[in-house]
């Protein structure tokens, strides 16, 4: 039995389905968007990304309850923070001590752009296409959900604490680089035993 493959949407099909997204964006999130081939999301606007590679974010999301927005994209993840928290990221890695580390943790803040996961409950369209592990919550909750820096003597409100999250990232950045450095073939074949952490 041969299995049928639907033929692929025409590319007027396409852009109309991503001006869809774009609009759904803009309406919903207020989120400022570029293109339709893909669909891009502004950074420096409302939010700002720290982006670290996808393995090293889901070990920090197992250990994180609350974070922002997240979105997978290829082999990288997308973690949503409060617009301004990119340029606060080199300061913050220094007073945590990851500043002298070589990690793959990257901020995209003002004039910066991602691609646009697919809308929540929509279906991608291409294998590997980025999409949303955890979803952003309607408008109203935007400034709340986003992972932010706590002003001296506040407890940040509803919001994440973005001292938290960086520190996760980086721990696991850290983790995954040192495990992929260990883990390599050595000169006999075998396989070197990862590092325990504590």
């Amino acid at each position: 039995m041969a299995i049928t493959v639907p033929p692929p949407l025409p590319s007027a099909t396409g852009e109309r389905e991503s001006a869809r997204w774009a609009q759904w964006y803009e309406r919903e999130l207020g989120w400022a968007t570029a293109g339709t081939a893909p669909v891009r999301l502004l950074t420096g606007l409302r939010f700002d990304v720290l982006q670290v590679p996808a393995a090293a974010g889901h070990a920090a999301l197992r250990r994180l309850e609350r974070t922002g927005p997240v979105a997978l994209s290829g082999a990288r993840m997308n973690l949503l923070v409060a617009a301004g928290s990119a340029e606060e990221l080199p300061g913050l890695l220094d007073w945590l001590e990851w500043g002298g580390v070589a990690l793959a943790l990257t901020a995209i803040g003002a004039g910066g752009r991602i691609t646009a996961p697919v809308p929540p409950g929509r279906m991608a369209g291409r294998p590997g296409a980025a999409a949303w592990l955890r979803p952003p919550g309607p408008r109203h909750e935007e400034g709340s959900g986003l992972p932010a820096l706590a002003a001296l003597g506040s407890r940040g409100g509803g919001a994440p604490d973005l001292v938290r999250l960086v520190d996760a990232v980086a721990t696991e950045c850290h983790r995954v680089r040192l495990t992929r450095a260990r883990t390599g073939p050595s000169t006999d074949g075998s396989t070197a035993q990862p590092l325990a952490f504590s």
